[in-house]
């Protein structure tokens, strides 16, 4: 992201596993969307997993969000930094999200990459929601509640 801005904060909150709540210096509060993923929704198959995987993560710990918009719901969209690690792109490795291709122009072109191939080897390796003979994309699974 050429015009990233960081927030430098505290995981206080993991809502699902493509969400969480991150606390500045200054008690700011940011709800965060993770860029570039999208994770099953709580009520859906592997919901409940890819929140404990997200949470396992990053749950308490100091991270940098490079981020550069918010969503339609005032979120701050963003890639979440722990120690060098993209923990967006973690999330996907361990097949605990999508990489979120209606979204992908947002990102560098690195990234893009690295996050289509980690899908296609999540998937390959049966990687969580990957056991499943028929993973429901979340998008899908919203348009259809």
């Amino acid at each position: 992201m050429a015009s990233a801005n960081v927030i430098h904060g505290r995981v206080v909150g993991v809502s699902d596993g493509d969400s969480v709540t991150v606390i500045d210096a200054n008690k700011t509060q940011y709800k965060i969307r993770l860029a570039g993923i999208d994770a099953p929704e709580r009520a859906q198959a592997y919901g409940q997993r890819a929140k404990e995987s997200l949470s396992d993560l990053v749950f308490g710990q100091q991270v940098d969000v490079e981020w550069s918009k918010l969503d339609r719901y005032g979120r701050t969209v963003g890639k979440i930094m722990l120690g060098g690690v993209d923990i967006n792109l973690e999330q996907i490795k361990s097949g605990m999200a999508w990489h979120y291709k209606e979204y992908q122009n947002e990102q560098s072109p690195e990234d893009r990459v690295a996050y289509a191939q980690s899908e296609s080897q999540a998937q390959d390796k049966k990687m969580g929601l990957w056991r499943d003979p028929a993973p429901v994309q979340p998008a899908v699974f919203r348009q259809k509640k």
